[in-house]
């Protein structure tokens, strides 16, 4: 557990953590990809700098983690038992920072979706539900 190590081991496990190219955004970059969807990835002259972007759809996904990102599930609804306040703020910055995010590729015209990574554990239907939001799909 990150909790019990020490302060420089934790910190060189930080460091490790990508925020691009990530295990899942790899994942989700195959499964659409596979499907026949081409995009372009990491664009920084978009609001919050979207993992893929599809130019001719005005689309953009983002691929957060459940963690990182405060997501509903097991994974995302867990706080860290050492530091705790530290990490519910910076968690809580980082949903603040997604829907500011989201907010401003809308007000230029773009669509923006969320991937979850525990949503990886079924890939079809992760591609049904992108496919659907990339092709206009309401309720995607």
């Amino acid at each position: 557990m990150i909790g019990e190590m020490p302060s420089e081991v934790r910190s060189r496990t930080m460091r490790a953590v990508r925020s691009q190219n990530t295990t899942p955004e790899l994942k989700v970059r195959r499964i659409l990809h596979g499907a026949g969807y081409r995009f372009r990835l990491h664009r920084k002259d978009l609001p919050g700098s979207p993992d893929l972007t599809f130019p001719a759809r005005k689309a953009v996904v983002f691929v957060h983690g459940c963690f990182w990102h405060c997501h509903d599930c097991k994974r995302g609804a867990r706080v860290p038992k050492s530091n705790s306040d530290y990490w519910v703020a910076k968690i809580a910055r980082n949903v603040a920072r997604d829907a500011r995010d989201f907010e401003a590729l809308n007000f230029l015209g773009w669509r923006a979706a969320a991937v979850w990574e525990c949503e990886l554990k079924e890939p079809q239907a992760l591609l049904a539900r992108v496919s659907n939001f990339l092709e206009g799909v309401a309720d995607a």
